[in-house]
């Protein structure tokens, strides 16, 4: 180690030492080491399990959804009910778009999912996001509701209570065809977009404006006297997540080769906001880990219970809210803390 390297690492132990907030705020934003084994893991998968493919996707598709809503509950701390929305909104755009024949390449699909949705988490909200508490949630699940319900009524577009069952979707880059029976290209291809959002995502949260939606939720009051412009930052996070929100809907229609009504159901967004319990809401990984243990779960439950697979799920969920305050990611955190004798990180991180 050099002289430089050395004075460096002594000014960092300094700072650390002296001003724990400051070295935290500092060095949060940097690559840890553990940081890719997620990554690594769903490299593996697509060797070890190749029968199993569309599960991963799936899975990784759920994971990508699970961050749209972790950036505005988790960090935010924008309470919704209605997430779906979005996720339905980037599905019928991919899927109408082909199934009329307009358009079927798959990433541009995916910019025009990405737009659709944002535009339209823009505009609802610039009214939502007047209301807070009890009244916001229930607007974000009554505008779910009148989407889902709008779907049903515009049958000579979007197929209404059938769905769109023959979305053909090109091949992408025009090399790798989508076929539902071998999805092979679906699972790599899900997996480079989950990257690329988790990327957005990433900066997003470790940027001053990331750090100013974590003063929001922690104390809007505090922000509003330090001048900041509180409800412009959150309409602009809304339409972020919006955008990732449709991406993963368009993923979905694109894997799977088509789209019904489900992709706008509250079993959906209650699918994913108990994902990010489960896995830790405000802390980046909390979608991985809550979508990998919701769906193996659920996956095997259903097959050892196929009547009752949801009662292991509840108890499940219970004893993480009950037990868990950060999810599956805070009891790490804490046994990690009490094997180093020290107190319990509070707040959100990665």
């Amino acid at each position: 180690m050099s002289a430089a390297d050395f004075s460096a690492k002594s000014v960092d132990t300094k700072i650390a030492a002296s001003h724990p907030a400051t070295w935290s705020l500092v060095h949060r934003h940097r690559l840890r080491w553990w940081e890719p084994l997620p990554w690594i893991l769903a490299i593996g998968y697509f060797f070890l399990f190749p029968n199993h493919l569309g599960f991963g996707t799936e899975m990784l598709i759920m994971v990508l959804f699970a961050l749209s809503l972790d950036l505005v509950l988790g960090y935010a701390g924008i309470v919704t009910l209605g997430h779906a929305a979005f996720f339905g909104i980037g599905a019928y755009a991919v899927g109408m778009l082909a199934q009329h024949g307009i358009w079927s390449e798959p990433i541009s699909g995916l910019a025009i999912a990405a737009v659709v949705a944002a535009i339209f988490g823009l505009l609802s909200g610039l009214v939502l996001l007047r209301t807070t508490g009890l009244t916001l949630l229930m607007l974000t699940l009554s505008i779910m509701l009148l989407l889902e319900e709008a779907a049903n009524l515009a049958q000579e577009w979007t197929g209404g209570y059938d769905g769109l069952t023959d979305v053909s979707i090109s091949p992408v880059l025009g090399l790798f065809e989508f076929n539902p029976l071998y999805p092979t290209t679906q699972y790599l291809y899900v997996l480079c977009v989950l990257f690329i959002g988790f990327l957005v995502v990433r900066t997003i949260v470790y940027s001053p404006f990331g750090e100013s939606l974590t003063g929001i939720r922690e104390n809007v009051l505090r922000m509003h006297a330090v001048g900041a412009p509180v409800r412009k930052r959150l309409v602009i996070c809304y339409a972020i997540s919006a955008a990732i929100a449709g991406v993963a809907g368009a993923l979905w229609a694109q894997s799977n080769a088509y789209v019904n009504m489900s992709t706008l159901s509250l079993d959906r967004a209650a699918t994913v906001l108990i994902i990010l319990v489960l896995g830790g809401y405000g802390r980046l990984y909390g979608a991985f880990v809550g979508a990998v243990a919701y769906m193996v779960l659920a996956h095997y439950l259903a097959k050892l219970y196929p009547t009752a697979w949801q009662l292991g799920l509840g108890l499940m969920l219970m004893t993480i809210a009950l037990f868990a305050r950060n999810g599956i990611i805070g009891i790490v955190e804490n046994l990690l803390a009490r094997r180093r004798g020290k107190a319990p990180a509070q707040g959100s991180g990665s």
